[in-house]
């Protein structure tokens, strides 16, 4: 869980501790922060403004050239990008693993979190909706993003249908989990998505909201959470 100070909780995390460079409300830090907490990793959490434009400051753009959270910092190894930092993660510190065993089940999580890495959350992302309201409207910026993330949810409906148990891909939870959550909750909460429409998805999203690990991560209890 997040922490003030760089204590470790485990035997094979490094002296120095962990370093998250991490936004309250950005969906990718928040997939990280569920992988850190499931992990049982004490981490120091490091808020970097997004509205404000500390992800521009040469401290931070030496950190991760492109200017994006999450960031994190073990030691002297520095590792940006949600996806990248998860699979560091996941080598470096085994406990709750996160990708199974059979090849068939690691390839649809890995297919699931792809869609809300690579077809959902870029296009609804600050950069993109900040561009779409000064060329259009911020009426529009809001349908744009339901209008994509719609059909990022249909696709993941269809994927999951034959998978999904309690949780995603089965009565575990994977990497698709960490992918899914932090996605469903911001198209509720910051774009008002219907979810009458996406059934697998809303039950698995009330299950997420039961879980400690998630319940830790979530936007609303990080150090930097500011009211809509």
């Amino acid at each position: 869980m997040a922490s003030s100070q760089s204590e470790s909780q485990d035997s094979q995390q490094p002296p120095s501790g962990l370093q998250l460079y991490s936004y309250w409300r950005s969906s990718c830090s928040f997939r990280v922060r569920i992988a850190l907490n499931l992990k049982g990793l004490d981490y120091e959490y490091k808020a970097v403004n997004l509205l404000k434009g500390e992800q521009f400051s040469p401290d931070f753009s030496k950190l991760n050239p492109i200017s994006y959270v999450p960031v994190l910092v073990d030691g002297d190894i520095v590792v940006a990008d949600s996806f990248a930092i998860i699979l560091y993660l996941e080598e470096k510190y085994p406990q709750h693993p996160l990708l199974p065993l059979d090849p068939q089940k690691k390839a649809i999580n890995i297919q699931a979190a792809s869609i809300v890495s690579s077809s959902i959350q870029p296009l609804q992302n600050i950069s993109v909706l900040k561009y779409v309201e000064d060329k259009v409207s911020s009426e529009e910026k809001i349908a744009w993003a339901q209008n994509h993330i719609g059909k990022g949810f249909t696709a993941l409906e269809k994927l999951l249908h034959k998978y999904a148990g309690k949780y995603a891909t089965g009565d575990e939870v994977l990497l698709a989990d960490l992918f899914l959550a932090p996605q469903i909750h911001a198209s509720i909460t910051r774009f008002n998505l219907d979810m009458a429409q996406f059934p697998l998805l809303s039950r698995l999203h009330e299950a997420y909201n039961l879980l400690p690990a998630f319940q830790a991560a979530s936007p609303e209890r990080q150090s930097d959470y500011l009211k809509p």
